[in-house]
């Protein structure tokens, strides 16, 4: 169990800073782009990662520290911040798995400058597929382990519970 839960809470904190990162992205994008929509969308999933990270460090604490309770919010949280993470990850992996397939045929599409004429794009597709597809496996992995945390401390806590009625 503390093996999980120290992942957990790696996982959780890389995909805090991951998070952070796409809606920075999203923001600079929303600014720089007539593709509004597409931003706001990139802006509200990844900020559906972090505070699905964020319930999920909290948590980790309740469980580590029995005497904080969770509050009757976080188990909604995790859930429903966790489904949109969820969705993201998803996307994002199946985007990944075409653009590691098709890159040299969408590096045919990319308009480059003059300047950059010589460029080989293919490599630059390829690390950015790599790298999407394991902040994919990150936040598939931390949404569901900590979805089984969840369930454990919801029975773990309902067990408590039945024995103090009992007793």
């Amino acid at each position: 169990m503390k093996k999980l839960l120290t992942l957990t809470a790696i996982l959780s904190w890389i995909n805090i800073l991951v998070g952070a990162l796409l809606v920075l992205c999203g923001l600079i994008g929303l600014a720089a782009s007539p593709e509004i929509f597409v931003a706001l969308i990139l802006i509200v999933l990844a900020g559906g990662i972090i505070l699905h990270s964020y319930a999920a460090l909290q948590l980790r604490r309740s469980i580590i520290y029995p005497s904080i309770s969770l509050s009757r919010q976080t188990p909604s949280g995790i859930r429903i911040m966790g489904f949109m993470a969820l969705f993201f990850a998803v996307m994002s992996f199946g985007n990944a798995i075409v653009i590691l397939q098709q890159a040299p045929e969408l590096a045919k599409q990319i308009k480059l400058p003059p300047q950059a004429k010589n460029l080989n794009v293919v490599p630059i597709l390829r690390g950015s597929a790599i790298f999407t597809l394991l902040v994919s496996i990150s936040i598939l992995a931390n949404v569901v382990l900590n979805f089984r945390l969840m369930k454990w401390y919801i029975i773990s806590i309902s067990n408590k519970e039945n024995d103090q009625v009992n007793n």
